[in-house]
């Protein structure tokens, strides 16, 4: 049974060329950044906004001396460094996204570069996806080489996933700890790997209830994770490889969840994420206590706590959170973070900064800054040169004179339920104008839209249509009831906000009420439709991308999956409440222009459900129009196929709303 989740080819050739460029420092707490007040709209290519980013993943070596970054040459992503010291810059490998996926990479020492790549899989009928860990040595001419080789005199299964490090050991800079099923399927051991020999060794034997694993700071595995159908449950285990105890246990979709976020400096001292007085907040908790007592370290009043811990390169210490509040996307408890995040918002005010990567002796720092101004510029720091230099940007073709920016505004819902919007308007926009608009569900369902740039609502802007993002209920961040109204909820009150943020939008004179069509992807695809049968009088047209028709076929497809009792458990198994939440089944209903777009090889929704949707919709003679996209994934994450459905929704839209 797979696992659920979610060659990088040749170096790249001389021809391509990365203009490494630093513009005049800018000296903190003296000099901000500004640009000039030009609004003038332009209407901008299509590319300006499908295209993958033009700069990415810029990250420090520890010592500070080299960085590495992901840059997009029409289209291939090219992973480089540029050692500081030398002027050197190296091209290390190119990735086209379509036999083989960059997934990330990272720093495993001053001299080694480890990239995670997935590979589209298929068994009979099924397709998935797996991983391979590669590394890049700079101290050879070696280039890409696959850290992690079988050993087939061993007898060893080709495990799926094979880029899950669990430690990047503190104290020996060459070697990694990483989990991997070689032995039993699912049930990985952990082996330790030294990434200049490529060699590694078994430490720890895999357990039959255990998934995966967690490592404190000094690089000891200390908690297995494991599932029983739909419960999840924690051990705690010793240096020697020993179980101490039981942590916690429970099931999935319930109150009583614990998240594991790391552990801090002390082994004993551990950081997790629970409900407090009904939002996701986190907690430390010493394992040694008997009772487990929770002491909160941080919650947020309006929004559940999420992202991940944030680490000193340094100390190793917990320092904050990757959590969003206000202006800033982390937030910190460590009193020098706290001062240096200040300096950098005096730096370049009126701005979102975020430090996201550090030298080991924290003097050295990337910053990415983006405002209403700008999607991301990078910029590279020195501390002790109080200097700031620019780098490159997300979208060098996105400034002042073109960028909508979202608004985040609130409405309510029939029931009285106030729910969070994101609203984007062409720039220019006179008050009292009532514009053609699109509303635009996230996926997931159980995710939600943030501020920040976005190329969908970017571009429809761009070409006058206001855009409309409702953070609808079932979507996360909201609270633990607000989040569960997803389960077993499509196509019920969580399809009705949509609706109700359409008719607050009329009512706010922003919108003609007679131009509102609906778009969306995967989830956000499967509301476009079922919006097409509940809410037909409200909408003009809908537009799905990769979306979800079947819900039957959904929980169907599961069980070839190791979470089939968990995907059961999220929609149910009554096949008629399943067909009457089907946009499938109800195609005859449906009298308005319909969009259908997806990829040939998506991997999370089967093209299927949109082959189906169309040949239902073509039996009835609806007005239907079906795109495949061939090799398209299910995050369009080749340039060509965000293009070109960009491209799509775009003339569809122009078709029946102007």
């Amino acid at each position: 049974m797979l696992r659920c989740s979610n060659y990088l080819k040749s170096l790249l050739n001389k021809y391509f060329r990365f203009f490494f460029t630093t513009f005049t420092s800018l000296t903190l707490l003296i000099s901000p950044i500004t640009l000039a007040n030009d609004t003038k709209l332009d209407i901008l290519p299509i590319s300006t906004y499908g295209s993958l980013p033009d700069t990415s993943q810029v990250k420090l070596s520890p010592s500070g001396d080299r960085v590495s970054m992901l840059r997009n040459n029409q289209g291939t992503l090219v992973l480089m460094t540029f050692d500081f010291k030398t002027g050197e810059k190296r091209y290390l490998l190119k990735a086209d996204n379509v036999e083989v996926i960059l997934n990330w990479y990272a720093w495993a020492n001053d001299d080694v570069l480890l990239v995670s790549a997935a590979y589209p899989t298929r068994q009979r009928t099924t397709k998935y996806i797996s991983t391979r860990l590669h590394k890049y040595d700079l101290t050879t001419e070696d280039g890409l080489k696959l850290l992690i080789k079988p050993k087939t005199n061993k007898n060893e299964r080709t495990a799926q996933f094979q880029d899950n490090v669990i430690s990047f050991l503190p104290d020996q800079p060459d070697k990694i700890l990483m989990a991997i099923d070689f032995e039993i399927a699912n049930k990985p051991s952990l082996y330790e790997v030294n990434v200049r020999t490529n060699k590694r060794k078994r430490i720890k034997k895999a357990k039959t209830y255990t998934t995966d694993w967690y490592a404190d700071r000094q690089g000891h595995a200390r908690i297995s994770y494991g599932r029983d159908e739909t419960k999840i449950f924690y051990k705690l285990f010793d240096n020697d490889g020993n179980v101490i105890r039981d942590l916690w246990s429970y099931e999935v979709f319930e109150k009583d969840v614990v998240h594991i976020l790391g552990f801090d400096l002390d082994p004993n001292i551990l950081y997790i994420r629970a409900l407090h007085q009904g939002k996701y907040a986190v907690f430390k908790v010493d394992v040694t206590d008997k009772e487990l007592k929770r002491e909160l370290v941080y919650a947020d009043d309006k929004y559940d706590v999420n992202g991940s811990l944030i680490y000193s390169p340094k100390t190793h210490a917990v320092v904050g959170l990757s959590h969003s509040s206000g202006n800033d996307n982390k937030t910190y408890w460590d009193e020098d973070y706290i001062a240096f995040k200040k300096a950098l918002n005096k730096a370049i005010p009126d701005a979102e900064n975020t430090i996201i990567s550090m030298s080991k002796d924290l003097n050295k720092y990337v910053l990415l800054s983006s405002s209403n101004k700008t999607a991301g510029d990078y910029y590279l720091g020195d501390r002790k040169a109080k200097s700031l230099s620019y780098l490159a940007s997300l979208y060098p073709k996105i400034n002042e004179a073109n960028y909508a920016t979202k608004k985040l505004v609130r409405y309510k819902a029939r029931d009285g339920l106030e729910i969070e919007a994101y609203l984007t308007k062409p720039i220019n926009t006179k008050e009292g104008n009532k514009l053609p608009a699109i509303i635009f569900p996230h996926g997931g369902p159980m995710a939600r839209d943030y501020s920040g740039f976005d190329y969908w609502a970017e571009l429809f802007a761009n070409r006058g249509y206001v855009v409309f993002q409702p953070n609808f209920r079932g979507s996360s961040g909201y609270g633990y009831e607000f989040e569960m109204a997803a389960i077993e909820g499509w196509g019920k009150a969580m399809q009705d906000d949509l609706q109700d943020a359409t008719r607050w939008l009329i009512e706010q004179n922003i919108v003609d009420k007679e131009k509102v069509c609906i778009a969306g992807a995967s989830y956000g695809g499967y509301a476009a439709l079922m919006a097409a049968v509940k809410h037909k009088e409200t909408f003009k047209c809908a537009a799905s991308f990769a979306g979800v028709s079947d819900i039957e076929l959904i929980v169907s497809n599961a069980r070839n999956f190791t979470n089939n009792e968990v995907v059961k458990k999220q929609f149910g198994t009554d096949s008629d409440k399943l067909e009457a939440v089907s946009p499938v089944n109800f195609a005859e209903e449906i009298d308005i222009p319909i969009l259908l777009v997806h990829g040939s090889d998506d991997r999370v929704v089967p093209i299927r459900h949109s082959q189906e949707m169309a040949d239902e919709l073509e039996d009835y003679d609806k007005e239907v129009r079906y795109v495949e996209i061939e090799d398209a994934n299910h995050h369009l994450s080749v340039q060509k196929h965000r293009i070109q459905t960009l491209e799509e929704m775009v003339s569809f839209f122009d078709k029946h709303l102007k």
